[in-house]
């Protein structure tokens, strides 16, 4: 057999290995992209389970006792819930809540409550 130097094995292995290269970046990428979304999708999800949480407690306060603390905390593992409550309206009161995650997220919402029926009858989340 005779020595060939034009070469055609070395070009051939290196576009099957850029090819490879190419292939397992993507799906790294993918796996990276993947997992960033399932911890932001856990973080709102434990944000918005946290607002719920805490209008349910303010409207079992109210439905209880009758009236609800002007102002207070509830503190959850994973942040605080601080809700203010306003002077009603005739038989509207609205309570504002700030959530403030212990990995520095704030959301901030209000809650406009019956006081006739006790029940919340709206609920806005602030930008």
């Amino acid at each position: 057999m005779k020595y060939n130097e034009k070469g055609f094995t070395y070009p051939l292995v290196l576009c099957l290995l850029i090819i490879f290269l190419l292939f397992f970046s993507m799906q790294i990428e993918q796996l990276v992209t993947e997992s960033k979304m399932a911890h932001e999708t856990t973080s709102i999800l434990q944000q918005e389970y946290y607002l719920l949480s805490s209008v349910k407690k303010m409207e079992s306060a109210i439905q209880n006792n009758g009236m609800n603390p002007s102002k207070g905390s509830i503190v959850y593992v994973n942040g605080t819930m601080d809700y203010q409550a306003e002077i009603p309206a005739g038989s509207a009161q609205k309570i504002t809540f700030t959530l403030r995650m212990n990995s520095g997220e704030t959301i901030s919402g209000y809650g406009t409550f019956d006081t006739k029926s006790k029940k919340m009858v709206k609920w806005v989340e602030l930008k």
